[in-house]
């Protein structure tokens, strides 16, 4: 379940998730995030883009009540939400089939909705797919599988850890499409982790640069190009601007610059 505790300050009743001085020590002495504070607002589409190491998925996994912060509290203004999680790797089961493993958080909350099941295969395109099994899914479609189990319990917000950084280009380029269509569809809230600065321009409405462990928030970054994006913004020299923004910053962020 979601940390919740009484806000520490007058909020934007829009704002549906925030972390305030967070931070995360392990047991083996690393410290993850120094200091975190973080706010994101209803139906927004937020990237957190950093180096490998942080903390960017401790950050998410702190979000989705599945680590405690160390410091720090997580703030659910308007109150806990229902949330959808997209790992780095799909984690299908291998034995089930399709249909089984986007039923499975549905069946884990008493609930047995295949309609719900169907609709989330539908809108990742895999309603065809249904009775085919994980061995037999290229990687792309694994993650889109991923993607509707995430969409099945119909999540007001949906954390998304690296989701897309094993796949080939041309099928990154073909999930950001459509996890972009999807998001507008159903105006869902999106975090996205990655380290991709190219990725997180075409996708995000703002984009969080974080600097190496321990991490916080260096700066942030409006991308107020508007959607839907294609191949045309992706193409285009106002996205280039963009990502040179972006890579500055990240830059400047590694290099423990001035933001």
């Amino acid at each position: 379940m979601p940390i919740s505790s009484p806000p520490a300050r007058r909020q934007d009743i829009s704002t549906i998730v925030a972390l305030r001085g967070v931070e995360k020590d392990f047991a083996n002495g690393i410290r993850a995030l120094d200091h975190l504070d973080l706010d994101v607002k209803a139906g927004e589409f937020v990237s957190v883009l950093g180096p490998s190491g942080c903390g960017k998925s401790t950050a998410l996994r702190i979000i989705a009540g599945l680590s405690p912060p160390s410091v720090g509290v997580v703030e659910w203004p308007a109150g806990p939400v229902a949330i959808g999680f997209v790992f780095q790797e799909p984690t299908l089961m291998p034995w089930a089939d399709v249909s089984a493993n986007v039923r499975l958080p549905l069946r884990l909350a008493g609930k047995d909705d295949r309609t719900a099941v169907t609709q989330a295969l539908d809108r990742v395109g895999l309603k065809n797919f249904a009775r085919s099994y994980p061995r037999e899914l290229s990687g792309g479609m694994k993650m889109r599988a991923s993607i509707a189990r995430a969409l099945v319990t119909e999540p007001q917000l949906i954390l998304m850890d690296e989701p897309f950084a094993a796949l080939d280009e041309i099928t990154r380029f073909k999930l950001n499409n459509d996890l972009l269509a999807v998001w507008q569809a159903l105006g869902r809230t999106v975090i996205f982790v990655t380290h991709s600065v190219f990725e997180s321009v075409y996708l995000s409405q703002r984009i969080v640069v974080m600097t190496p462990r321990p991490g916080h928030v260096f700066t942030e970054i409006a991308i107020d190009a508007p959607y839907p994006r294609d191949e045309h913004f992706r193409t285009s020299p106002e996205y280039a601007g963009f990502c040179r923004r972006v890579a500055e910053a990240l830059a400047k962020a590694m290099a423990g610059g001035a933001s």
